[in-house]
């Protein structure tokens, strides 16, 4: 007995005192760890199934939701509500991941500077966000949201289109050869705050 406790005391000082060994076994247990959180929800059809009236985005909602990321607007509003009375009361239903199966990457976050946006889709006027994206203040007097005037003065680059939709089909977004075809005429012409409002108007219709 008194052996055996000797060898395993000098097993358990051994890690201990050896950093390199300490950190591999870390990194396996915390691979393990992530291991069995992670993959059973490859296989939920909670989560890689997308909610009922959930669809792939148009290319003018598409181009709006690369402005919405390339502003850096996920910093300061995050499209998560969380299953707490006072999340729901304030932002609607708490998110669910068929909402977010074909956003790549999604826009889910716990740091909350500004408004939820989750639920913002019809909530306002095309005019209201248009004004809004323009300045602000003239909406919200108490606003600290910059102003994004140049979205109006900015043409959105149709020809990228169809490259990108054809990548988020290798994905798994169901975007047709039709879809893609047409992608650069939809959005020819349009100002990246006709995107971006596009974009906005769609979020959280499906739960609403």
């Amino acid at each position: 007995m008194a052996n055996n406790n000797a060898n395993s005391s000098f097993s358990h000082e051994k890690i201990e005192t050896n950093n390199f060994l300490m950190i591999v076994l870390i990194l396996l247990v915390l691979l393990v760890g992530g291991l069995v959180e992670i993959v059973p929800l490859f296989f939920q059809k909670s989560t890689t199934e997308p909610l009922k009236g959930v669809q792939p985005y148009t290319a003018l909602q598409l181009a709006g939701r690369d402005i919405y990321t390339r502003e850096g607007c996920y910093n300061c509003h995050s499209q998560m509500i969380r299953p707490f009375r006072a999340e729901t009361l304030r932002y609607g239903h708490y998110s669910v991941a068929g909402e977010s199966v074909y956003d790549h990457p999604f826009q889910w976050g716990s740091k909350r500077t500004g408004p939820d946006l989750a639920r913002v889709g019809a909530k306002y006027s095309d005019e209201w966000h248009r004004t809004h994206l323009t300045n602000p203040r003239d909406v919200v007097p108490e606003s600290n949201m910059p102003a994004y005037p140049w979205l109006a003065k900015t043409l959105v680059d149709a020809d990228v289109m169809p490259a990108h939709m054809r990548a988020l089909r290798t994905v798994g977004v169901p975007y047709t050869d039709e879809q893609i075809a047409k992608s650069v005429e939809e959005v020819k012409g349009k100002t990246e705050l006709d995107a971006t409002i596009a974009y906005l108007q769609v979020l959280g219709l499906a739960l609403k």
